[in-house]
């Protein structure tokens, strides 16, 4: 049975994207991006996605009213970023609430911060400097059922990722096409305070159904942006969007570094450009939290976030949704 909220705008007084919904104390938190409404053109380096702050919703359950509860962080409380706070994440740690944010410091590098709280809605106080050897967009954490946290991030084009093939950052970085390898997101494991990263970060690899590396021109199945982990029957699976192809696909692995096998599509494209997305358990059932732009008509920057079933079966397959049927 449809739920009343499904498939539906959840909030309609700001602009929202990129949601990352977690379940804290039986209740449901969102977090997502903040889009601001403006006339700037669509390009290839994200211009457009102006963001410069984070607001926390929060729902009693799915069919209750989706409470926006205000300003939880802005790029004016964080001295390294100057612009372009996009999707964050959040996760409980020792009974803190850690923000997990991207943002360009102020030489237009996207890096990757945190801010805390007592508060799973905020507001947030930011540490000092963005985490060392961080770089890129979309993190996303899992904590894992031994207490060890994971940070999967990176993303294409704008989001600078195929820039540090080096090892550092170039702009002009050769970017993988045709046969040549496709870029995997970024793994690597935090410290217990949030504050660093214990591990050297690392690309992830997904593999194809012979166990080879998908290719750059495998845009229906390659990586571009998004990641996000769920754990089922003690599998992980990394999910991710194709972005140019605009599908939310997913992989399967046994280690949290994977390599991870590609399964399938989660979801078929939405209106706007392409989506961003979290998968969580909530009473039992999961559900997939994604964003489309159907509050703007179609504008790509102006998007609105929403939820719908998910159905997974008992060897972790996961069945396509279409979106508007």
């Amino acid at each position: 049975m449809k739920r009343a909220n499904e498939r539906k705008p959840l909030i309609r007084t700001i602009y929202t994207a990129d949601p990352s919904a977690h379940v804290f104390d039986g209740k449901i938190y969102i977090y997502p991006s903040h889009d601001f409404a403006h006339d700037c053109p669509d390009d290839d380096n994200g211009d457009q996605y102006i963001m410069k702050d984070y607001h926390v919703l929060s729902m009693e359950d799915l069919d209750s009213e989706c409470v926006d509860n205000g300003l939880a962080l802005s790029e004016d409380d964080v001295p390294w970023v100057s612009r372009q706070m996009w999707a964050p994440d959040c996760v409980k740690v020792d009974g803190k609430f850690y923000l997990v944010f991207p943002a360009k410091d102020h030489d237009g590098i996207f890096r990757i911060g945190v801010a805390v709280s007592d508060s799973p809605t905020g507001p947030f106080v930011p540490q000092k400097d963005y985490i060392q050897g961080s770089y890129s967009i979309d993190p996303a954490v899992l904590v894992d059922d031994d207490e060890r946290i994971y940070c999967y991030y990176g993303g294409l084009w704008g989001g600078q990722l195929e820039m540090w093939q080096s090892g550092s950052f170039d702009e002009n970085a050769h970017r993988p096409e045709g046969d040549e390898d496709a870029l995997g997101p970024m793994f690597a494991e935090f410290n217990r305070e949030m504050n660093a990263f214990i591990t050297e970060p690392k690309h992830l690899e997904i593999l194809d159904e012979n166990g080879q590396k998908l290719k750059a021109k495998d845009e229906d199945r390659r990586y571009f942006e998004g990641p996000w982990m769920h754990k089922y029957n003690g599998k992980y699976y990394l999910s991710y969007s194709t972005g140019t192809t605009h599908y939310l696909c997913y992989a399967e692995g046994d280690r949290p570094d994977g390599p991870f096998t590609y399964k399938g599509r989660i979801m078929e494209p939405v209106l706007g450009w392409t989506t961003h997305h979290s998968i969580v358990e909530i009473a039992g059932e999961w559900y997939l939290f994604y964003h489309d732009c159907e509050l703007s008509g179609g504008i790509t920057h102006e998007r609105c976030v929403k939820y719908t079933t998910l159905q997974i079966a008992k060897d972790g397959t996961i069945e396509t949704i279409h979106p508007y049927e």
